[in-house]
C-alpha cells in the first residue's frame, strides 16, 4: 500500500468520528532524532535546562506576586498521583502502575499552559528589562515586580489567541507584572474564562470564527505596534521549551516514587493535543530525559485531530476542514482545526502515536474519575485517559510499565460547570 493509499485509508476512518489508534511510522530512534533536531533547529536539552533555570531563579518573585507559591517557593508544578486501580477510569485492565500527571491543578493557571505560557512571559520581560538598563543578565527578578519595571511593563503589550487555557496563563502572568495584557479568543470560548481573564485586569478581544481566526487577528493587531508582543503559540520557541521543562519535573517525582525508567521499564504518557505545543514539549523533554524508553501518544477528539492529519499526510491535507471534518468538539481545549507547524517539524519522529476520542468518553471518564478519586477535571483533560484500550494489550499487560495520565486542566473550571459536566458524564453511564 502506498503512503497516498494508507492516508485515504485514514481519512475514510477519521470521516467516521470513530475512535482509532495511529501508530507513526516515521518514530525513530530518540538519539539520531534529537541530533537531527539539534542540527536543524538549534534546540535541546540545554535549552530546557535553561528554561527550568529561569522558572527557579524567579521563584521568590513569583511569591510576591501569586501568594499561593509559598510552600513551593515560586516553583509552578503538579503533583504526581497514583492511581491503585486504573480500570474504572480507562475500561481495560492496566498491570503496570498508573500514574495521574495533574497539571490540572497547576497553581496560577490551572491547566498545563502554566508552565509554558508563564516562562515565555517571564523570558519576555527579562530580555526587555536588560534592554532599557534596569537588570543585567542573570540578575535578579525582584528587581522586576515593581517601581521602574512596572513602569516600564505599562508601556508595552502581551497579547496571545488562545481558546483558554493558554490565555489564562500569559495574561494573568503579563497583568501581574504590569504588561498590558490582551487574549484574542473565539466568540464561543468559555464565558467563565473570558471572566476570570477580565477579572485579572486582562483585555479580551471576541471574534467570531474559530481558534485560528482569534490567533490570526491578534498576530495582525500586535503587528501594527513595536510595543506589542504575540506570544505564538504556533510558533513560539519558548512556549515550548517551558512545556518541555516539566520532563525534568516527572524524573524527580519518579525518582521519589523509587520508579526505574529505562528499556526493561517503559514509561508511556498520554497527552491531550490541540495545537500540539504542550504534548509536543513534553515529548520533546521525556525524549531528552529517558531516551527510547518514553512512548508518548497524543490524544484528540475525533472532529479535530489535527496533529494526526498533519503527520499521517506529510505533502497532503494540513487541516481538519481539508478532510471533512467540523472541528466541533466539546473539548474546547483540544478544537484546534490546523497543528502547529513548528511542533509538526520537532515532534515527527519522537511521538509513537495518536489517537482519538469520543466526546462521549470524555464525560463519561469524567465522570469516573470523580467517582473513584475525587479529581475533578475538564472534558479536554479526561482525553488521556482513553489511550489505554486502544493500545495493544502487550503494551497494557507490562507489569514493568508505568502508565502516566496527563491531566491539562480543570480546577479553575467553575463549581456550576463542572457540575454539568459531571451529570452528563452520569447520565451517559446510566443509559450505556
Amino acid at each position: 500500500m502506498t503512503a497516498q493509499d494508507a492516508f485515504a485509508e485514514l481519512t475514510q476512518r477519521l470521516q467516521a468520528r470513530q475512535p482509532l489508534l495511529w501508530l507513526n511510522p516515521a518514530l525513530a530512534p530518540a538519539k539520531r532524532a534529537l541530533a537531527d533536531i539539534a542540527a536543524t533547529h538549534a534546540i535541546g536539552l540545554a535549552d530546557i535546562e535553561a528554561a527550568d533555570a529561569l522558572l527557579r531563579r524567579w521563584g521568590p518573585a513569583l511569591v510576591r506576586l501569586f501568594p499561593e507559591l509559598t510552600a513551593s517557593a515560586g516553583v509552578i508544578e503538579s503533583p504526581l498521583i497514583e492511581l491503585a486501580d486504573a480500570r474504572p477510569i480507562t475500561g481495560v485492565e492496566v498491570k503496570g502502575r498508573s500514574l495521574i500527571k495533574a497539571d490540572h491543578a497547576l497553581p496560577v493557571a490551572g491547566s498545563i499552559k502554566a508552565r509554558g505560557g508563564i516562562y515565555e512571559v517571564l523570558a519576555h520581560a527579562e530580555q526587555l528589562a536588560i534592554k532599557h538598563g534596569l537588570i543585567a543578565p542573570g540578575g535578579d527578578p525582584l528587581e522586576l515586580i515593581s517601581g521602574k519595571a512596572r513602569e516600564l511593563f505599562a508601556q508595552h503589550t502581551v497579547a496571545v489567541g488562545s481558546t483558554g487555557n493558554l490565555g489564562l496563563s500569559i495574561g494573568v502572568m503579563a497583568s501581574a507584572l504590569g504588561f498590558h495584557a490582551v487574549v484574542h479568543m473565539s466568540h464561543d470560548a468559555k464565558q467563565w474564562k473570558k471572566d476570570r481573564l477580565r477579572k485579572r485586569g486582562v483585555e479580551v478581544v471576541e471574534h467570531t470564527g474559530d481558534y485560528a481566526t482569534a490567533v490570526a487577528a491578534g498576530r495582525a493587531a500586535a503587528a501594527e505596534s513595536d510595543r506589542s508582543y504575540f506570544v505564538d503559540d504556533e510558533n513560539s520557541r519558548n512556549l515550548f521549551l517551558g512545556y518541555a521543562v516539566a520532563a525534568l519535573r516527572l524524573k524527580s517525582q519518579l525518582a521519589e516514587l523509587d520508579i526505574t525508567v529505562d528499556a526493561d521499564h517503559p514509561l508511556v504518557a498520554y497527552l491531550p493535543c490541540g495545537v500540539g505545543g504542550a504534548p509536543g514539549g513534553i515529548t520533546f523533554g521525556l525524549k531528552h530525559v529517558f531516551g527510547d524508553a518514553a512512548h508518548c501518544y497524543f490524544a484528540e477528539p475525533c472532529a479535530s485531530p489535527a496533529m494526526l492529519v498533519r503527520l499521517a499526510s506529510s505533502t497532503g491535507p494540513k487541516s481538519v476542514y481539508d478532510i471533512g471534518l467540523d472541528n466541533r468538539t466539546e473539548a474546547d481545549g483540544l478544537a484546534v482545526g490546523e497543528a502547529s507547524e513548528l511542533v509538526y517539524q520537532l515532534v515527527r519522529e519522537l511521538v509513537s502515536g495518536v489517537y482519538t476520542v469520543a466526546d462521549d468518553a470524555l464525560f463519561t471518564t469524567l465522570a469516573h474519575l470523580r467517582q473513584t478519586t475525587g479529581i475533578e477535571i475538564e472534558p479536554s483533560a479526561a482525553a488521556c485517559f482513553a489511550g489505554t484500550r486502544l493500545l495493544d494489550t502487550m503494551v497494557r499487560n507490562d507489569p514493568r510499565a508505568t502508565h502516566v495520565f496527563w491531566t491539562t486542566g480543570g480546577s479553575f473550571v467553575p463549581a456550576e460547570e463542572y457540575e454539568m459536566f459531571y451529570q452528563r458524564g452520569c447520565e451517559l453511564l446510566e443509559n450505556a
